[in-house]
């Protein structure tokens, strides 16, 4: 028994304990990034991290997944402070954690993973475009615009900035720092030695960026993070609960709980193809992921889902039970707790760098690739899904998609061919149906039968 306790003690130590340190690297520099591409200050989505870590992470119906701010959902909190404020944030993302977790306790898991692979493709290549679009301009030192279309018609303008040193050259410094850490980033993952191989190319490049700018006293914009996490914290004001019930509101919360759900599963379902451990349980992983959204919601902070990129690198540093995401969480909580000036050192721009690779790579050309091999229509509705999120809001292009799903569904159920083969042989004649049979089409098929009598 003493033994058995040892060795899975040195197991712990060898395997959980160094992909928890792992992944809370990777997690660091992603969960400030997204919270400023958000417009909320850093800490918020440190707080989310640790959230999804120490939480979540204890409730998971995935063991390995690791949760905490996602990109996904940048757009969607950005365009819900910008036209309601930042004071309902907290009680929307309450309401969605609560849509989670009903839909989690009443087994509607499975019901998620049901979702069109054109538009969940659609949705993350139009996330993609409007987070490089918003973050090319945080990279140059500038404000992004509050919506997709105007931050992409402006980027010439964010690049003439640039070389025409506006602003006493402020513009060209960030640029040139946000372009040092892609640079960084590309050349590690390229060319790093197989002995670091677990070490993240996102905190290389941010380390390498944050040595320079502060070396030099360059005149950028650094991450701002308070002395107190409670500054941070915003609960539910009494106030304001009332319109909760308003319909734009109540259709942010579906949208949120939505995305949210669909990015988990899909993420869980990818990180259960990647081990050989315990299978996801998706009803207990959307709970999970609905009651963080509800703490989330409480403090006020960031939402969150489970995350392919974090997960993937929690099982490829080796990781073996949930202690390795409960414990990521921790180290980022360790960190603001003991170390805060040390984030304070960080440029903006090179976040914003990080996140405009994450959308780069969000834009998946191979998907579309994948999708020809059905036909023409999955390619349709992703292109429809990629435009409307673009021209509209992620909730519209993503309704958009559904709808050009169910038309689709509907065409197909709706084609019904009978084609005649005659044997000469034996006088028979074959019939072969092709597409629904259903009783709808009964009439067709009896008078397709009479037309042979027996």
């Amino acid at each position: 028994m003493r033994k058995l306790r040892s060795a899975g003690f040195e197991r712990f130590l060898t395997k959980d304990l160094l992909a928890s340190f792992v992944v809370f690297l990777v997690a660091l520099p992603l969960c400030m990034g997204i919270a400023i591409a958000s417009g909320l200050p850093p800490a918020a989505g440190l707080i989310t991290g640790i959230v999804g870590g120490l939480i979540v992470g204890t409730l998971s119906g995935s063991p390995l997944q690791v949760s905490g701010p996602a990109a996904g959902l940048a757009v969607v909190v950005t365009e819900l402070v910008q036209d309601y404020g930042i004071e309902l944030l907290g009680p929307v993302l309450m309401m969605a954690g609560l849509i989670q977790w009903l839909a989690g306790t009443f087994k509607l898991g499975q019901l998620f993973r049901a979702m069109s692979p054109a538009v969940i493709y659609g949705m993350l290549s139009g996330i993609g475009v409007l987070i490089l679009a918003s973050q090319v301009h945080v990279m140059c030192n500038s404000k992004p615009y509050a919506h997709g279309v105007d931050n992409l018609l402006a980027i010439p303008k964010a690049i003439g900035d640039v070389f025409f040193l506006t602003d006493g050259g402020k513009h060209a410094i960030a640029a040139a720092i946000g372009v040092l850490t892609i640079i960084v980033l590309l050349l590690w993952e390229t060319f790093k030695p197989r002995q670091f191989k677990l070490v993240p190319g996102a905190l290389i490049a941010v380390v390498s960026s944050t040595v320079i700018a502060t070396s030099f006293q360059l005149p950028i914009h650094y991450v701002d993070l308070p002395a107190n996490l409670v500054q941070v914290i915003q609960l539910p004001r009494l106030d304001v609960l009332p319109r909760l019930f308003q319909v734009p509101l109540l259709l942010e919360a579906v949208a949120i709980a939505f995305i949210a759900s669909a990015e988990s599963l899909l993420s869980a379902a990818a990180v259960d193809r990647l081990h050989q451990g315990t299978r996801t349980n998706f009803d207990r992983e959307l709970a999970a992921q609905g009651i963080g959204n509800l703490v989330c919601g409480a403090l006020g902070v960031l939402p969150m889902t489970g995350v392919i990129v974090r997960s993937s690198v929690n099982v490829e540093a080796g990781a073996r039970t949930r202690w390795s995401t409960v414990l990521h969480g921790a180290w980022l909580l360790a960190l603001i707790m003991i170390a805060p000036g040390l984030l304070r050192l960080v440029p903006v721009a090179s976040l914003a760098a990080i996140l405009v690779y994450t959308g780069y790579k969000l834009i998946e050309v191979k998907h579309i690739r994948n999708l020809k091999q059905y036909g023409r229509f999955p390619v349709i509705i992703f292109f429809a899904t990629l435009i409307g999120i673009i021209l509209t809001d992620l909730l519209s292009g993503v309704l958009i998609g559904i709808l050009l799903t169910m038309v689709a569904v509907i065409q197909k159920l709706s084609r019904f061919n009978i084609r005649e083969i005659k044997c000469e042989c034996d006088r028979r004649i074959d019939l072969h149906l092709e597409g629904a049979a259903t009783f709808l089409r009964l009439p067709k098929l009896t008078s397709t039968t009479r037309k042979h009598p027996s």
